[in-house]
């Protein structure tokens, strides 16, 4: 019987343990290097760190930072606040330009700026006062809001209004500290890394195997 029931969480062990290993090696990364005061999730980054789906970037008034990843690169503006999303960018407040061969797109309120093609494409996109400035420096642009979708040629300047929807303007431009309520940086994908997921599987080998033993030991001889 005992040697049944170490087969059986062995097998289950190697069922699930690569699969978690999988889905760490999965999640999508890029690296944010700052240029001044710059925060990550309430926390002052020191040069560069990790950056997660999920991650709030904030720069203050004499800073920027810059965000590279698989095929795609920006510069958050001074006095800005963004959420990286993996393929795309939530602009909360300030500026950024995004250059990207892989259609990275950018939110600001309900509007949504992304490439036309599937080329390397180059745009600024600020938002200012509950207007949303677009400007397409390099390829065509698709620009989508509550009244449809558009193309923003090449050269060409676009300005939108945010939905009503969205937090009053005042209120998230005044906004200059630290986010509330942040934790430190990445931490929302840090259970997900090969790390985590290694030490979550020892601690699972550990428990069952002290569970097994005590087990045995507390069966008589005659059960």
């Amino acid at each position: 019987m005992r040697r049944s029931t170490y087969r059986t969480v062995a097998c289950l062990l190697v069922l699930v343990f690569p699969a978690g290993l999988f889905a760490g090696e999965m999640t999508p990364a890029a690296m944010l290097y700052s240029h001044g005061g710059t925060m990550l999730n309430g926390l002052a980054v020191p040069r560069s760190s990790a950056l997660f789906s999920g991650d709030l970037v904030q720069t203050g008034a004499d800073s920027v930072a810059n965000i590279n990843s698989t095929g795609s690169t920006v510069l958050v503006l001074n006095d800005s606040l963004i959420q990286y999303e993996g393929d795309s960018l939530k602009l909360e407040h300030g500026g950024i330009t995004i250059s990207t061969s892989k259609s990275m797109s950018a939110h600001a309120g309900d509007v949504k700026i992304s490439p036309s093609k599937g080329v390397l494409t180059e745009f600024e996109v600020r938002d200012v006062d509950g207007r949303v400035q677009i400007a397409a420096r390099k390829g065509d642009l698709s620009v989508t809001d509550q009244n449809g979708t558009s193309t923003l040629a090449q050269g060409q300047e676009a300005t939108k209004d945010e939905s009503s929807s969205q937090t009053s303007p005042k209120n998230k431009r005044r906004q200059t500290g630290p986010v509330p309520g942040a934790v430190p940086g990445s931490a929302g994908a840090i259970l997900d890394s090969p790390w985590a997921v290694g030490i979550g599987g020892a601690a699972i080998i550990g428990v069952t195997t002290w569970v097994l033993v005590q087990s045995d030991d507390a069966v008589s001889p005659t059960k």
